[in-house]
C-alpha cells in the first residue's frame, strides 16, 4: 500500500530511489518469528517465540543501529549503534570496535570500543552528527567519527579494530565478526534478507531485546529509535498517536486476500498474523525476490473492484515447494515491504485445486492514479492499450524498462515550458499518470562485482538482445499476463516467474531504429554530432592499469580519472572509432561540429591530432578524401581549454571556408568549453555564413547561489540540474560574440550548433532566443500546450523522459534559409549495453559494428539553401584582416543588447525529481568498473586513481554518469 499517492514524480528505474518504511512504535513489542500453526477449524494458535541466541559468554548482540542522526526530520542528532549482553556473563569489549560499510559493502569507518557490558545491560556507541540539532543522546559509553547511511547499510560488531572484509550476502561468516546486522538494501547481512529500510526517524532495533536468530530481516524492525546506554539511560521517543493497538489473538477466523489488503493506505492487518487462500500466480524461487503471489480464484469486475484480490507471500523456502495453479493456504505476518503490503509465510498448506479455482487476469488500460494502481498491486494483469519503451538504461544492470502509457513519449518538462510554468508541471504530471516499469521478475544486479569480478555477468540479460534492442519509442505488445509490484517508488510488471534471458517474456518490442536520417532538402546540410570522448590518446599509454574500466573477464575497456577518458587501447578504440565513423558518413552533412573530442594539446601533440585521426578514419571508410578539418585558430584562449573540446569537419567538394576560426576568450567559460566560430561559403551561391559549435557546462553536481542543484527541491517541472546559472552566463556571452562575428565577417547568417546541456525552454536557450535565434528543433516537436504531444525525437535520454541538449539555432536572416530539420535517434535511445564501453560485460553479448550507440547523444541535422534565403544584411564592420573581440560577460550575468531570461523556477507540484543515476567512481554503487557515458547529466568524474562504481543516490541506475567539465 502507498502513502501520499498521486505525487509527481519522474520515472528513474536507473536510481531505484527506496520507500521509507514506516513501521508502528508498538511494533517493538511484538516478538518477530512467532511461528503459528492453522487448527482444522482454520483457526490460528500462535506457538512459543524464539528463545535468545547463543545467550552465553561472549555473544554480544547489535540491539539497535540509526543512521539518520542529525538528517532533516531526525529524532536525534547523532548516529548510534546500541548493543546489549542477553548472557549470564559481562563481556569485555577491549580491542573490539563496531564497524559500519554502505549498502554496497564499502567500508565507512570503524570505533573502538573498549570497558565491560554487564549481564543484561546495553553499550551506546554514538557516531556522526549531521546538521539538524534535534535531540540528545543518553551519555554513550564510547563514540566514533561514522556517518551511517539513513536507508540501508551495514552494521559489524568485530572482536578486532582491523578493518573487516565482508562477503556479500552472508556478511556474518567474515572472520572477526561477532554480530551484523545489515538493512534496506545492504549486501550482507545475517540470513536470507537484510533488515527493512530505515529512515531519518527509524532505527533497526530487535523485536524482543538480545533475541537473535541469525535472520535480520525476522529479528529486527524499523521503528524510532530507542537508544540506551550502560547506565540504563535512555530517552523518551514520542510516539504517533493511535486510537488502538493491534496485537495478535491466540485465535483468528480465516481472512480473505482483499480483507488484507483493504482499501486504505496500508493493510488493516500489519503486523498480526493471519491465514489465507488462493491460487499461485507467480513464482520467484530464484532471482532474489524469494516469494509467489497468490490470488482469490475467478474473474474480477473492474467496474466494482475496489480492493485488490493478490498478495505477494515472501517465503524463500516455500517458493521453491509450489506452482504456478496450487491452491495453498498461507500462514504468516502481514506487513508493508516498501510501502507494499505482503505476507512472510510461516507456513504454506498445499489444499485440494478445485474445477472454479482459475485466476482469470484483469484487462485493463493501465490506470493514471496511484489510488487506482493500488487495487490491483499484487495480481494478474493483462495489460491492454499501448505501451512504449520510455527508459532502458537500466535494462543491462537490473532487467528492468520503462514504459510509457499510451502513443506519446514522455517528455522533459523544461523540454515543452519553462522551469515551474503551468505547461512544465502539466508535463511532469503526464509523465506521472503515464508511466510503469515492466521488470524481470527478480532482483539481480548484473554487473555487481565482489572482488572485482562480475559475479552475475554469466546470467543472460532479460529481454535485451542484438536482435531485440529495446529502443526507446518501441512499442511493447504483452502476450502474456503480468502480476503487479510495487517496489523502489514505481509500479512494476512482473512476469509470472524469473526471466532468464530473453526467453518466456511477457512482451514483445517492435523494431523502432532508423536506418538512416530523414530528408531535410537544400543543397547543403549542417549537423552537430556528440562524439562521446573520442580520444586517441589511449589509457594504456598514460594510466594505471587500476585507471580503467573493465568487462567481466576484467580486461580494461576504457580510462577511468585519469587524463585520457576514451578507449584504454587500439583493440577498443577501434570498436568505438568504427560506430563513429560510420555514423558521420551516413549523416552525410556537408559540415558536422563535434562535441567531446581529444585536445590533443594536453598530450603533448598539435591541438588537432584526433581530430585529424577521425578525418583519416573518415575518409578511409569513404574511399576517397572527402572529408577534411577546419585547423584550431592560433591563438587558444586558457579560459574554456578543456581536455576534451568542440571542432569542424566539412566535405570540401561542396562548401569552402572563409577565413580562420576563431574562439571566444570570456571568463564565463572557466568551466565549459569556449565556442568555435568558423565562417563557410556556399560555391553554389557565393554565400558566406558563420556557424557556432559550443559545449556549455554539464548539469551534473552542485554549485553555489544560482549553480544550485535544487531539483529535490523545486520536482520535476522546475529541475534543471546544477550550474545553471553559468550556462546562462556562458549562453549570454555566446550571444555578445555572435554580435561580434557579425561584424568581423559582414553577415546575418549565423548558425549556432553543439551540446547547450540545456533543454529547450531552459534559461540558457531563452537568452539565446531573447537575442534572435531560433531553435530549430520546433520544425520537429513542439506542439504548443498539448502535453506529452510533442514529437518523438530528441537529442538526449535521461531519467525516462527525453529532451534535447542538443541543438542548432538560426538567426532570423539564416533561418529563412532553412529547409528541413532531423533528430536521427540512434544512439541515445539505445541501450547503453551496446555501446564500445560495455563490451563483454554480460555473457549475452550487446556490441555490433554498426551506428547505433556511437554516443549518448543524437546527431541533428538541418538542410540549407540560400538560393532562396533573404539577402543578408551587409553588416559595416573592419577590415577581415581584423579580429573583433566581444566585451567580457559582465559579473552581473548581463551583456548589453542581450536580455537575461526573466523565467523564475518555482517549486512544482507534486514530488521531488529523481536523483542521478548511479555514477562511476562513486563507492557505493553496485555497477561496478563499467565506462560512464551520459557525462553531460551525471556527478563529478573522479580524478582519484582505482575510483569504483557511483553512489546514490543515481539511486539505483543513475547512477554512471560524470561530468565531463
Amino acid at each position: 500500500m502507498r502513502h501520499g499517492a498521486g505525487t509527481v514524480t519522474a520515472i528513474s528505474s536507473v536510481e531505484r530511489p527506496r520507500r521509507t518504511h514506516v513501521t508502528r512504535p508498538w511494533q517493538k513489542l511484538l516478538a518477530v518469528g512467532a511461528a503459528t500453526t492453522l487448527t482444522g477449524g482454520g483457526l490460528l494458535v500462535a506457538a512459543a517465540p524464539p528463545t535468545f541466541a547463543a545467550p552465553g559468554g561472549t555473544e554480544l548482540v547489535i540491539n539497535e543501529a540509526y543512521g539518520g542522526g542529525g538528517n532533516s526530520g531526525s529524532l536525534y542528532s547523532n548516529d548510534f549503534v546500541e548493543l546489549y549482553n542477553p548472557g549470564p556473563a559481562a563481556v569485555s569489549v577491549d580491542g573490539w570496535s563496531v564497524q559500519y560499510f554502505s549498502a554496497g559493502g564499502n567500508l565507512g569507518g570503524v570505533a573502538e570500543l573498549s570497558g565491560t557490558v554487564a549481564p543484561a545491560s546495553h553499550y551506546l556507541v554514538a557516531l556522526s552528527a549531521g546538521t539538524s540539532q534535534t535531540g540528545e543522546l543518553p551519555a554513550p559509553d564510547a563514540s566514533g567519527e561514522i556517518a551511517m547511511g539513513a536507508r540501508g547499510g551495514i552494521v559489524a560488531l568485530a572482536d578486532t579494530t582491523d578493518a573487516l572484509t565482508l562477503p556479500a550476502g552472508t556478511g556474518a561468516d567474515a572472520l572477526g565478526v561477532v554480530d551484523l546486522v545489515g538493512y534496506g538494501s545492504a549486501s550482507a547481512f545475517e540470513g536470507a534478507a537484510p533488515a527493512p529500510e530505515l529512515g531519518n526517524a527509524l532505527s533497526a532495533q530487535r523485536s524482543a531485546t538480545g533475541v537473535d536468530t541469525d535472520e535480520n530481516s525476522a529479528d529486527f524492525v524499523a521503528a524510532a529509535p530507542t537508544p540506551e546506554n550502560s547506565a540504563g539511560g535512555s530517552t523518551t521517543t514520542p510516539a504517533p498517536t493511535s486510537t488502538a493497538v493491534p496485537t495478535v489473538p491466540p485465535e483468528a477466523e480465516l481472512v480473505s486476500i482483499a480483507e488484507i489488503q483493504g482499501t486504505a493506505a496500508a493493510s488493516p492487518f500489519v503486523d498480526q498474523t493471519v491465514t489465507t487462500e488462493g491460487v499461485v500466480t507467480a513464482v520467484y524461487a530464484e532471482g532474489g525476490l524469494g516469494g509467489f503471489n497468490i490470488q482469490t480464484p475467478g474473474a474480477s469486475d473492474s467496474t466494482t473492484h475496489i480492493a485488490s484480490t493478490g498478495v505477494f507471500v515472501y517465503g524463500p523456502a516455500a517458493a521453491a515447494t509450489v506452482s504456478i495453479g496450487d491452491r495453498v493456504a498461507v500462514t504468516g505476518r502481514v506487513g508493508e515491504r516498501f510501502e507494499s503490503t505482503q505476507i512472510s509465510a510461516s507456513g504454506v498448506e498445499q489444499l485440494e485445486v478445485r474445477q472454479e479455482d482459475v485466476v482469470e487476469p484483469v484487462a485493463i488500460e493501465w490506470p493514471e492514479t496511484d489510488e487506482e494502481r493500488e487495487r490491483y498491486e499484487g495480481m494478474l494483469l493483462a495489460p491492454s492499450g499501448t505501451f512504449r519503451v520510455s527508459e532502458n538504461y537500466a535494462l543491462n544492470q537490473y532487467g528492468e524498462v520503462g514504459l510509457s502509457v499510451g502513443e506519446r513519449l514522455l517528455v522533459t518538462p523544461t523540454e515543452v515550458g519553462a522551469p515551474g510554468s503551468a505547461e512544465a508541471v502539466a508535463q511532469a504530471e503526464y509523465n506521472a499518470a503515464h508511466s510503469v516499469i515492466l521488470d524481470d521478475g527478480a532482483s539481480t544486479d548484473f554487473l555487481r562485482r565482489e572482488s572485482g569480478s562480475m559475479i552475475n555477468a554469466e546470467i543472460p540479460l532479460p529481454y535485451l538482445s542484438i536482435e531485440t534492442p529495446v529502443t526507446v519509442g518501441a512499442t511493447a505488445t504483452f502476450s502474456q499476463p503480468v502480476v503487479v509490484h510495487y517496489s523502489f517508488d514505481s509500479y512494476r510488471f512482473q512476469p509470472t516467474t524469473t526471466l532468464t534471458g530473453t526467453e518466456d517474456a511477457p512482451v514483445t518490442f517492435s523494431d523502432a531504429r532508423e536506418v538512416g536520417p530523414d530528408s531535410v532538402g537544400g543543397s547543403l546540410q549542417l549537423g552537430t554530432f556528440n562524439v562521446l570522448n573520442y580520444f586517441t590518446s589511449l589509457g594504456v599509454d598514460s594510466c594505471d592499469p587500476s585507471q580503467s574500466y573493465t568487462d567481466r573477464e576484467g580486461n580494461p575497456i576504457s580510462a577511468n580519472g585519469c587524463l585520457p577518458r576514451g578507449a584504454w587501447d587500439a583493440e577498443n578504440l577501434e570498436r568505438q572509432e568504427s560506430k563513429i565513423v560510420a555514423a558521420i558518413n551516413q549523416l552525410d552533412a556537408d559540415i558536422v561540429a563535434l562535441e567531446e573530442i581529444e585536445d590533443s594539446s594536453d598530450f603533448g601533440k598539435d591541438r588537432d591530432a584526433a581530430l585529424l585521426d577521425l578525418v583519416a578514419a573518415l575518409n578511409a571508410a569513404a574511399g576517397a578524401d572527402r572529408w577534411a578539418h577546419v585547423p584550431s585558430p592560433a591563438d587558444i584562449p586558457a579560459t574554456g581549454d578543456d581536455v576534451i573540446r568542440t571542432a569542424f569537419i566539412y566535405q570540401p567538394a561542396t562548401v569552402e571556408l572563409s577565413g580562420s576560426s576563431s574562439i571566444l576568450d570570456d571568463p564565463a567559460f572557466v568551466n565549459g568549453r569556449a565556442p568555435l566560430a568558423q565562417t563557410f561559403s556556399d560555391p553554389a551561391t557565393d554565400t558566406d555564413f558563420i556557424v557556432v559549435a559550443n559545449h556549455f557546462k554539464s548539469k551534473g553536481g552542485s554549485g553555489e547561489g544560482d549553480n544550485a542543484n535544487e531539483d529535490d527541491i523545486v520536482g520535476p517541472a522546475g529541475a534543471v540540474g546544477g550550474w545553471d546559472g553559468d550556462r546562462t552566463r556562458q549562453a549570454q556571452a555566446l550571444a555578445g560574440f555572435t554580435e561580434a562575428q557579425r561584424a568581423q565577417h559582414g553577415t546575418d547568417l549565423l548558425f549556432l550548433t553543439g551540446d547547450f546541456n540545456s533543454y529547450s525552454q531552459e534559461d540558457p536557450m531563452r537568452v539565446l532566443e531573447d537575442a534572435g535565434y531560433e531553435n530549430l528543433g520546433d520544425l520537429r516537436n513542439r506542439t504548443a500546450g498539448e502535453p506529452g504531444s510533442t514529437g518523438t525525437e530528441y537529442s538526449y535520454s535521461f531519467g525516462g523522459t527525453v529532451g534535447s541538449l542538443d541543438h542548432i539555432l538560426a538567426s532570423d536572416a539564416a533561418a529563412g534559409a532553412v529547409t528541413g530539420a532531423d533528430v536521427w535517434t540512434i544512439n541515445a535511445y539505445e541501450q547503453v549495453g551496446t555501446e564500445y564501453s560495455r563490451f563483454n560485460s554480460n555473457v549475452t553479448q550487446l556490441y555490433s559494428d554498426d551506428v547505433y550507440r556511437s554516443s549518448d547523444h543524437n546527431p541533428f541535422l538541418i538542410g540549407l539553401d540560400f538560393s532562396v534565403a533573404p539577402t543578408p544584411t551587409e553588416t559595416a564592420g573592419p577590415a577581415p584582416t581584423e579580429t573583433v573581440t566581444p566585451e567580457p560577460t559582465q559579473t552581473d550575468g548581463t551583456v548589453p543588447g542581450v536580455s537575461p531570461s526573466a523565467s523564475a523556477i518555482p517549486p512544482a507540484a507534486g514530488g521531488p525529481t529523481p536523483s542521478q543515476p548511479t555514477t562511476p567512481g562513486n563507492p557505493e554503487s553496485d555497477g561496478q568498473q563499467l565506462a560512464t557515458t551520459g557525462v553531460e547529466l551525471g556527478t563529478i568524474l573522479p580524478i582519484t586513481a582505482g575510483a569504483t562504481l557511483l553512489a546514490g543516490a543515481l539511486a539505483f541506475l543513475l547512477r554512471r554518469r560524470v561530468d565531463r567539465a
